[in-house]
């Protein structure tokens, strides 16, 4: 193992050819990315600040899914949250429910959740409300043009490579972590021991990178499934969906 000058702790043979790709997920201290080889397996793990910095440090990277609503309608509810719901059942509170863009164009929390309940009829949570910055990053980053990033959801993730059924354990537990961290050896990615700098971030950020990566695989290789399907898109045309 060692560590490469742009912060990715990679094996001897990095791999990062045109055609690998990129799970990232954010992090208490920024965003974490787990990047796979063409063949699917493990090939480097870094953090970074700032998402475009870390988009800047794969330039050649084919798909990079990410941990994040993209997408935000001009009204109502998302269909693609409402059918990641059905898809966790019986685990509801995996999933939030992404308002309209209005919302998080708000100053603070007071005024979020007030323009939500004007909107939508319903309030807004703290917990929501606390990934306004790093969901209008990610927004900015592919409206901005970086058409790589497509929305994910790790536990719709690890639901699809546990065939269709959620993992019952907590991602926060040591059965939950051990359970996700064997789904994706049973799938080729092998997560190592050492992860670097990477190794820094709770590991539940990590294993949800690992299941972005995944899904980012079968997003390049056109064998990913949408919700919904197809999409609904922007006023700009971009999809409005969770991959996996």
């Amino acid at each position: 193992m060692g560590s490469r000058r742009d912060g990715f702790h990679t094996p001897s043979a990095p791999g990062r050819a045109a055609s690998s790709v990129v799970g990232v997920d954010a992090c208490p201290t920024g965003w974490v990315a787990v990047v796979l080889d063409q063949e699917g397996r493990f090939a480097g793990a870094g953090t970074a600040g700032g998402l475009s910095e870390l988009l800047g440090r794969m330039p050649r990277a084919a798909v990079v899914a990410v941990d994040m609503p993209l997408g935000l309608p001009e009204s109502g509810w998302r269909s693609a949250d409402a059918l990641a719901v059905e898809k966790l059942a019986p685990h509801r509170s995996r999933v939030f429910s992404v308002p309209p863009r209005e919302v998080w164009e708000a100053a603070d929390y007071a005024a979020a959740n007030r323009c939500c309940r004007r909107l939508t009829g319903q309030g807004m949570s703290r917990q929501s409300w606390a990934l306004a910055a790093k969901l209008r990053e990610a927004n900015a980053c592919r409206d901005g043009g970086d058409h790589r990033l497509y929305e994910v959801h790790p536990e719709v993730s690890f639901a699809a490579v546990n065939e269709g059924r959620p993992v019952a354990w907590s991602k926060k537990s040591w059965n939950g972590q051990a359970v996700r961290r064997r789904l994706l050896a049973d799938r080729g990615v092998v997560l190592p021991d050492d992860l670097g700098p990477a190794g820094r971030v709770p590991p539940d950020d990590v294993l949800d990178a690992a299941a972005a990566a995944w899904s980012a695989r079968r997003i390049a290789l056109r064998t990913a499934r949408s919700l919904p399907d197809p999409p609904e898109v922007t006023d700009t045309g971009l999809p409005i969906a969770i991959w996996y």
